[in-house]
């Protein structure tokens, strides 16, 4: 079976983290924590970062951290993951989806800019599978209406939007070390910002909120969570960090093949290589079917050929769980319920072979010709 991700490990990663466990100091106080933000954050290109327990809790405390609740309302794309859609319900605030656009799969801006009202407090930017928004019209709109914006990057670690890194945009960034992600911990994530009293307040609510008083702990005026990261989580991640770029160049060069060998099919389809402000680093190999195909039908019939895939996400307007909210009746994002019926994606992992990229694509074809006769 062909895997459709598998995280990349070296001697030296395995040797940071035994270097950890020798030092004796495990905790999300060691010091190692504190190099692996700085190390991060300045690879990104922002002054903080704050290291949590996994990129969903990042999204959390980021919400949280501004302040949203009952009353407001957060723009968010519908084809993403659901970690963005719990992060804006704990906060008691509504969530408000944005359709994609059909060419990127990222959220529309022209789409975006209809749903702002007095209510719209914040947006989640989220960047879809190594290809970014086209921040320029969101980060516009948002200024001019007082939105803030937390940018979730945990797709585009080394993207860079019109020459500018993503995870540098809004108030703060977050991303992910899930292991199919561009560098991983296992789990674990990161908070990025320029803003050093957001950074204080997310320190802060990562920790138990403790603050009051100074040099007490034990006492808390305000709920917070244990996000600490571990310290083996944070020597693997510094570890990992040096071969950042090289690990999503490698990605960019298996999408490419993906492309090369699959887009002339008249039915599937895949992102752009690139666009006017943006190269795709192909987090993903995503395909889009032929929407006469049976998605879960083309995933069996791989499968039992030995080739690995996951489906796209499942859209956020369109999840059970809102029920439970009030929010069951959303209008219709055709794009996102496009994507999230047609999509999946294809082994991509940093090391496949060549011939394994090749022998999934003619797979692929092999089955879509099959069930289109």
């Amino acid at each position: 079976m062909i895997p459709v991700s598998r995280p990349h490990l070296t001697a030296e990663d395995i040797q940071a983290v035994q270097q950890a466990l020798e030092a004796g100091y495990l905790s999300g106080d060691a010091p190692i924590v504190g190099e692996f933000e700085a190390s991060f954050s300045a690879a990104i290109g922002r002054r903080f970062g704050v290291a949590v327990a996994n990129g969903s809790v990042a999204l959390d405390a980021a919400i949280h951290a501004l302040n949203v609740g009952e009353g407001d309302e957060v723009l968010v794309p519908s084809f993403t993951i659901a970690s963005c859609l719990f992060a804006i319900l704990r906060t008691g605030a509504t969530p408000v989806f944005v359709d994609s656009d059909v060419e990127t799969w990222n959220m529309s801006p022209t789409h975006f800019a209809s749903l702002v009202t007095p209510r719209t407090k914040a947006l989640l930017a989220v960047h879809i599978y190594g290809l970014p928004i086209d921040m320029d019209p969101v980060m516009k709109i948002c200024h001019e209406h007082g939105i803030a914006v937390i940018e979730d990057a945990a797709e585009s670690h080394t993207v860079t939007y019109k020459g500018r890194q993503c995870g540098t945009f809004g108030i703060a960034s977050t991303f992910s070390f899930y292991p199919n992600k561009a560098i991983t911990t296992g789990e674990g994530g990161m908070i990025v910002t320029d803003d050093e009293q957001f950074k204080d307040r997310l320190r802060m609510l990562r920790n138990l909120a403790f603050r009051l008083p100074p040099g007490r702990r034990f006492i808390h005026d305000e709920i917070g969570w244990n996000f600490r990261m571990s310290s083996l989580q944070a020597a693997l991640g510094k570890s990992q960090l040096t071969r950042m770029s090289m690990v999503t160049e490698e990605k960019r060069d298996i999408g490419l093949k993906y492309h090369r060998l699959l887009v002339g099919h008249e039915m599937l389809s895949m992102q752009p290589t690139a666009t006017s402000y943006s190269d795709n680093k192909f987090w993903v190999a995503g395909v889009l079917l032929d929407e006469h195909l049976d998605a879960l039908e083309v995933a069996s019939r791989l499968r039992t050929a030995g080739i690995d895939t996951r489906p796209f996400f499942y859209p956020l307007h369109q999840q059970p769980l809102l029920a439970n909210y009030g929010l069951a009746r959303q209008p219709q994002l055709p794009v996102a319920e496009r994507l999230g019926r047609d999509g999946l994606y294809l082994p991509s992992f940093v090391g496949i072979t060549t011939e394994e990229i090749e022998r999934s694509a003619a797979e692929l074809v092999q089955v879509v010709d099959a069930l289109a006769t």
